[in-house]
C-alpha cells in the first residue's frame, strides 16, 4: 500500500461536441443492453420516468436526430447526478479497446469534458500497450510477457517511456484541448508525484515496478483551477531509475490519495460476471465482502483478479465507489456516472 506525503487559471473553455446528448440515447446493441442497477439508498441514485411523459423516439430517424423535447428531457434527467458528482473527483484508468478503436477514443474524451464542464473534476490514468508493442515490433525487439506483466528490460524501458510519455500521453492532451477542456500531461516523475519500487519478483520482471509513495501536491492546484491531468504510468524509484507500473495500480493510488469519489477502470470486459461463461450474468453492485468471496469460489479469476484487488485497495483507503466497467461500449463513462443503469460492475465498501 503507497503512502501519501503532503507538501493561472485556464481560460474557459465550451463543449462542442456534434450531437452531445447521444450517449444517453438508448441504442441498439442488444449485446451491451444491460438490465438498471439495483438502488441502495446510499449508493446509486435512480430516476423514475413516467413514460408517458417523455417524448421517446418512435423511430430511427428520430434516435439519430432527437427532437429538442426529448434534448430537455435527458438533459432534466441528469440533474441528480450532476448535483451528486458536482465539485468530486473522479480517477478513470484509459485503457483496452477504448485506446485503439478512434471511435472509442473520441467517446472517452467528449465523456471527459462534458464532465468537467459540468462541474466534476475528472483525471485521466493511461497506460498503452498496443502502442508499445508496435514500436517494439519495428525495433525488432521481441515483447515477453510473465503472468501478465511486460518484462522490461532497460532497452525495453526506453521505449516504453518514450511512447507513454511522449506520444500516448500527448496525443490525449491534445485530443482533449482540441475537444474544448484545458489538459495537462503528467507522468508519475513529474513533482514526485509518484514514486516507484522494485516489484517482488524483480529478478524476472526487469525494471516493472509499483507505487511506493504518492504526493499529490502537483495535481491539487491543477484539479482546483480546472485543468484535467493525463498521466502517464511511468515512475522513478528514489535514485531515479525509471519504472513501468500497471496503469490500474497507479489510478487506484491516486484515487486514493487523492480521496475520489470514484474510481473507473476502463476494461475490456462487462465487469464482474456471476458466471464467467455466461455473459448474460453481469453483477451490477457488489460490496468488497461478497467480491472477495467471489474470488475465493474462483467466480473471478484471470486478468480480472488484479483488476478487482486494484479495487479493493482503493476502497480500504477511502475512496467512496470502484467501477469496472464496459470500454467498448460507447460512451460509457457518462452511462456510468450519468445513469442509474451503469455500465458494468461497481464495487463498494
Amino acid at each position: 500500500m503507497a503512502t501519501v506525503t503532503t507538501n493561472a487559471s485556464p481560460k474557459p473553455f465550451s463543449l462542442s461536441f456534434s450531437n452531445p446528448l447521444k450517449s444517453l440515447i438508448p441504442t441498439k446493441s442488444p449485446s451491451l443492453n444491460y438490465p438498471p442497477r439495483k438502488n441502495h439508498h446510499h449508493h446509486r441514485l435512480g430516476l423514475s420516468v413516467n413514460a408517458s411523459s417523455v417524448s421517446s423516439p418512435p423511430s430511427l430517424a428520430t434516435v439519430n436526430a432527437p427532437s429538442p423535447d426529448y434534448r430537455v428531457e435527458i438533459l432534466s434527467e441528469s440533474l441528480p447526478f450532476i448535483q451528486k458528482f458536482r465539485g468530486k473527483t473522479i480517477v478513470v484508468k484509459y485503457g483496452g479497446a477504448a485506446m485503439t478503436s478512434p471511435e472509442l477514443k473520441s467517446s472517452v474524451v467528449s465523456d471527459l469534458v462534458l464532465l468537467a464542464c459540468v462541474g466534476l473534476r475528472p483525471i485521466l490514468v493511461h497506460g498503452g500497450g498496443p502502442d508499445i508493442n508496435r514500436y517494439l515490433k519495428q525495433l525488432n525487439i521481441p515483447a515477453e510477457f510473465r503472468d501478465g506483466l511486460r518484462v522490461t528490460d532497460a532497452t525495453t524501458m526506453e521505449i516504453v517511456s518514450m511512447v507513454l510519455v511522449g506520444k500516448v500521453n500527448k496525443n490525449l492532451v491534445s485530443l482533449i484541448n482540441a475537444a474544448g477542456a484545458t489538459a495537462v500531461g503528467l507522468s508519475g516523475h513529474d513533482g514526485r508525484l509518484l514514486t516507484a519500487r522494485p516489484v517482488p519478483n524483480s529478478a524476472q520482471l526487469g525494471f516493472v515496478g509499483e507505487v511506493a509513495r504518492v504526493d499529490p501536491s502537483v495535481l491539487r492546484p491543477l484539479v482546483d483551477s480546472g485543468y484535467i491531468p493525463v498521466i502517464a504510468s511511468v515512475a522513478a524509484d528514489d535514485s531515479g531509475q525509471a519504472y513501468n507500473i500497471n496503469a490500474d495500480t497507479v489510478a487506484g493510488e491516486l484515487a486514493a490519495a487523492l480521496g475520489a469519489e470514484k474510481l473507473i477502470l476502463l476494461t475490456d470486459v462487462a465487469g464482474i460476471l456471476e458466471d464467467k461463461e455466461d455473459p448474460g450474468s453481469l453483477v451490477k453492485e457488489i460490496d468488497i465482502k461478497g467480491v472477495k468471496k467471489m474470488i475465493e469460489d474462483g467466480k473471478v479469476a484471470g486478468g480480472r483478479i488484479p483488476k478487482v484487488k486494484c479495487c479493493i485497495r482503493s476502497l480500504a483507503q477511502g475512496v467512496k465507489t470502484a467501477s469496472i466497467i464496459d470500454g467498448r461500449r460507447q460512451h460509457s463513462l457518462l452511462h456510468e456516472i450519468m445513469s442509474g443503469e451503469g455500465a458494468g460492475t461497481m464495487i463498494t465498501g
